[in-house]
C-alpha cells in the first residue's frame, strides 16, 4: 500500500506546528457582525419611528386625523397646534405644576437619601444593618396601599387643595430606593479619606458636606435623574391628590386634555404629548454621559 507523507509547516522558532486559521471562522465572524448590525438597525426603527409618527400627527388637523389614513402625512402643516396646546390646553400650567411638585420632592429625596446612605455606610453605630433592611422593606410596599390613608391624613391636616400632598408622597415613596442606591455608592468611597479628615479635626457634618458629597456627585446625578423620570411620569398619585384643575400635573392634564365644548382635538393633544416626551428626552440626552459614569462608579468596589 502506498503512503504519502504530510508536510507540516513549523514556525521559525521550531516550537511546533503553526495553527491553521480556517477561512470559515472569519466568515462566521463577519456573519455575526452583520446580524448584530441588522438587530441594532431594527431596534433603532422600533424606537425612532413612533416618535416620528407622533410628531407628524401633532401637525395634522382634526379632519386629517379622522378622515385620512393613520399613516398619511398632514395635508396642511398645523404648527399652530403647539400654540393651542400651550394656551388653550393649559400645558404651560401643567408643566409649571409638575415642576413645582417634582423639584422640591427631588431635592428633599436626594438630601435625605444621601445623608441616610452616609450614615448607614460610613458611620459605625449599632443597628445600622437593621435600619438598612427597614428601608429596603419600604421598596416592597405598593403605592396603591397607602393612597387612601394618606388622602385621609392630608384632608384632616388641611393640606388638600395644595401641591404639598404630591411633594410629601413623592419624597416618601422615593426614599427607600434612593437610600439603597446611595448606600451602595458609598461603599466605593475609600474609608481612609474620612479617617484622615477625622484626624485633621473635621466633624461629621464637615466630612459629609466637603468630602462625601463631592465624591458621589455622579451618583447623585444618576439617582436624581432616575427618580425624576419616575416622579414626572407618575399618574396614579397625581390623579388621587389633585382635586383642582389648577393643580393638575402634566400627566393628569394629558389624561383630561380636551378642546372647546369638551371635544378632543387630536392635533393639539399630540402636540402636548410631544412637548412632554421630547422635553424629557432632551434632558436625558444632555445628561447621558454623567448617568453612565454614575452607574459604573457604583458597579464595583475599590
Amino acid at each position: 500500500m502506498a503512503t504519502t507523507d504530510t508536510v507540516v509547516k513549523t514556525p521559525p522558532n521550531g516550537s511546533g506546528p503553526a495553527p491553521a486559521r480556517p477561512f470559515r471562522t472569519r466568515r462566521g465572524r463577519r456573519g455575526n457582525r452583520l446580524w448584530v448590525k441588522i438587530v441594532v438597525a431594527l431596534l433603532l426603527v422600533v424606537e425612532i419611528y413612533p416618535m416620528v409618527w407622533m410628531f407628524l400627527t401633532s401637525l395634522k388637523s382634526n379632519d386629517d386625523y379622522l378622515n385620512n389614513s393613520t399613516w398619511s402625512l398632514p395635508t396642511t402643516w398645523q404648527w399652530g397646534n403647539y400654540t393651542e396646546a400651550w394656551t388653550t390646553g393649559h400645558i404651560g400650567l401643567y408643566v409649571q405644576n409638575s415642576l413645582l411638585a417634582v423639584v422640591p420632592a427631588l431635592a428633599l429625596m436626594l438630601l435625605l437619601g444621601t445623608a441616610a446612605g452616609f450614615a448607614l455606610q460610613v458611620m459605625v453605630w449599632k443597628g445600622r444593618s437593621l435600619t438598612l433592611l427597614i428601608f429596603l422593606a419600604g421598596m416592597m410596599v405598593p403605592p396603591q396601599m397607602i393612597l387612601l390613608p394618606l388622602f385621609t391624613v392630608y384632608f384632616q391636616t388641611g393640606l388638600s387643595g395644595t401641591l404639598w400632598p404630591l411633594i410629601l408622597t413623592y419624597t416618601g415613596t422615593g426614599l427607600p430606593l434612593t437610600v439603597f442606591m446611595m448606600a451602595t455608592y458609598y461603599r466605593t468611597v475609600p474609608r481612609e479619606l474620612f479617617e484622615a479628615a477625622t484626624i485633621e479635626g473635621a466633624g461629621i457634618l464637615r466630612a459629609f458636606w466637603t468630602i462625601s458629597v463631592p465624591l458621589v456627585r455622579n451618583a447623585l446625578l444618576t439617582v436624581g435623574l432616575v427618580q425624576f423620570f419616575f416622579i414626572w411620569n407618575d399618574l396614579l398619585i397625581a390623579l388621587t391628590f389633585t382635586n383642582n384643575q389648577d393643580l393638575r400635573t402634566i400627566q393628569v392634564g394629558l389624561l383630561n386634555f380636551t378642546g372647546d365644548f369638551g371635544a378632543t382635538q387630536y392635533g393639539p393633544l399630540f402636540a402636548a404629548i410631544c412637548i412632554n416626551v421630547f422635553g424629557t428626552l432632551l434632558i436625558y440626552l444632555f445628561l447621558n454621559q454623567k448617568v453612565m459614569k454614575g452607574l459604573t462608579s457604583g458597579a464595583v468596589k475599590g
